[in-house]
């Protein structure tokens, strides 16, 4: 499968991989492994590194190319904390769970989601990945300017028209498409109402037409059929997601395992109460007892603070439904495989959908 039977070959040159696909980075589900396992098939592995430590990524970096030769993608968050900390009415909320695992309502946890920052521009110095993905927009122009001196490819996520412009003018190596059906965070950094966001294929010919950059394409892509189709609405690559949470060397835990199998797959939904900000994911306890949606909770990424413990108590209990279960629309389309074989699988069957295979 090389570069020059796929529509697009820019993404060799970009990505620097032997397929056009991108295993996304997942934070709290992607790993070493899985990244391993993405590379050793052939895309792009990824790093999740929102919720890390410097160290911690400089470690997994590390063991990733002890383990696997190809290109690996570090991706960090670009928010701004919010300038109040005031959690009051999410907290009061919680009561009731609260009460029922025996919780301290002002107890605080979990990993902190961090903005990218000079630890971490400091860390990618060293590093020397590949590529470096930003998602809710960018660094500051001096710390991105530091990544571009590493050498490492720049891409940036965008969820509108509008959002590629701003990214192609930052001058971004490439920019990834997501749309609607994504799983994880809606990566949204230009104020418009979440319910203008497009599906990918709404979004991704407008983003192909009105940037010149190679775009890569992510949200509702599990199999052969969805890469091809992204393929033929101009895509230079595909980012997959939902699909590698089904591998055995993702880091989910066992009831979102089990739920990725079962019918809930098909009733994916968005959600702020597990950090503030609007994410896709699975129904759990929490979003049925409270709705989807609630204003009480406080804005991304400081919502996680107080469920930590409350996560903790259940699953001492053996319970679940604290804890976020991300998934795209697609989940239900995605096979049982390891990672490499899952990768090897997704550009053979695209390959031959485009009449490319051997």
């Amino acid at each position: 499968m090389t570069p020059g039977r796929w529509p697009d070959r820019r993404f060799a040159a970009l990505l620097g991989s032997r397929l056009p696909l991108v295993q996304a980075p997942m934070a709290g589900a992607g790993g070493v492994a899985l990244a391993v396992g993405a590379i050793a098939g052939g895309a792009v592995g990824s790093l999740p590194c929102a919720m890390l430590r410097a160290d911690q990524v400089r470690t997994d970096a590390a063991e990733v190319r002890r383990r696997a030769a190809g290109p690996l993608a570090l991706n960090f968050f670009c928010h701004r904390m919010p300038r109040s900390s005031d959690d009051a009415a999410w907290r009061r909320l919680l009561q009731p769970f609260h009460r029922e695992l025996d919780v301290d309502p002002e107890t605080s946890g979990g990993a902190a989601r961090r903005p990218f920052d000079e630890e971490m521009c400091a860390a990618v110095e060293e590093i020397r990945p590949e590529i470096v993905s930003f998602h809710f927009g960018l660094p500051d122009p001096p710390l991105l300017e530091r990544v571009r001196r590493t050498a490492a490819k720049v891409l940036g996520n965008a969820t509108s028209v509008a959002e590629a412009r701003s990214l192609a003018a930052s001058g971004v190596d490439a920019i990834i498409a997501q749309g609607w059906e994504a799983g994880g965070h809606i990566g949204r950094f230009l104020d418009a109402p979440h319910e203008r966001q497009l599906g990918l294929f709404a979004l991704l010919p407008q983003i192909v037409d009105a940037v010149r950059l190679p775009v890569i394409a992510a949200g509702g892509i599990a199999d052969g059929r969805g890469v091809a189709a992204a393929m033929m609405l101009g895509a230079a690559a595909v980012q997959i997601g939902t699909a590698y949470l089904r591998c055995p060397e993702s880091l989910i835990a066992p009831a979102h395992r089990q739920a990725l199998a079962s019918p809930l797959a098909e009733q994916t939904e968005f959600t702020n109460l597990y950090s503030g900000g609007l994410a896709r994911g699975l129904p759990t306890r929490l979003t049925e007892a409270l709705g989807p949606i609630r204003d009480e909770v406080p804005s991304f990424p400081l919502a996680s603070a107080a469920l930590a413990p409350l996560a903790e108590a259940a699953e001492r209990r053996g319970e679940s439904g604290f804890r976020p279960m991300w998934a795209g629309q697609s989940a239900a389309l995605a096979p049982v495989l390891p990672a490499r074989d899952l990768t090897e699988r997704l550009g053979a069957e695209a390959l031959a959908l485009l009449g490319r295979e051997d």
